[in-house]
């Protein structure tokens, strides 16, 4: 026993010289902030993954991670029904996901939305083609934001139309 009674004197002795810094509280919070991002990061690509496993897609060489910490990713069907809406969408116009799941994109347009860009986003739809234009875009709150996107067709093994991918982000 005696040797363990040396044992807890030093380590009482070495953890009482230590000079312990202290953190304020505040700083607690950016830490969290930060891991919740990279959770919610994650939690985004996994879904993505299994969308691009269920439907086969061809491989891309999007950095879907990095591009998550960037912009917001948008995915429909080819009904242009949203199927996927990434977390951080909700700091650009105020909307999680469960609000915009099974609704069209045009749930963002208002009256200062301008039609000739929304026709010739509607063309390379049709087209299958990509596409990047800077739109008037509504917040959830009926603020107006710029909005750049950047949309792609996204097509299976086969060569089929399986969905289209927006990469969003306010300009």
């Amino acid at each position: 026993m005696n040797n363990f009674r040396q044992y807890d004197e030093a380590i009482a002795k070495y953890h009482s010289s230590l000079n312990v810094k202290t953190v304020p509280v505040t700083s607690w919070n950016f830490h969290n902030d930060f891991l919740g991002l990279i959770k919610n990061i994650f939690v985004d690509v996994n879904k993505l993954g299994v969308l691009a496993s269920q439907s086969k897609w061809i491989h891309n060489n999007w950095d879907l991670k990095t591009r998550l910490r960037e912009e917001v990713i948008i995915l429909t069907d080819t009904k242009l029904n949203i199927v996927f809406a990434s977390y951080n969408m909700i700091k650009m116009n105020g909307y999680v996901e469960s609000e915009v799941l099974g609704k069209n994109p045009k749930i963002f347009q208002g009256k200062s939305t301008d039609l000739a860009i929304s026709n010739e986003i509607r063309t390379a739809i049709s087209l299958q083609q990509p596409f990047e234009k800077t739109v008037m875009n509504y917040k959830k709150n009926g603020d107006v934001y710029v909005c750049l996107i950047k949309g792609f067709p996204i097509f299976n093994r086969k060569g089929k139309l399986s969905h289209y991918i927006a990469f969003e982000k306010a300009a």
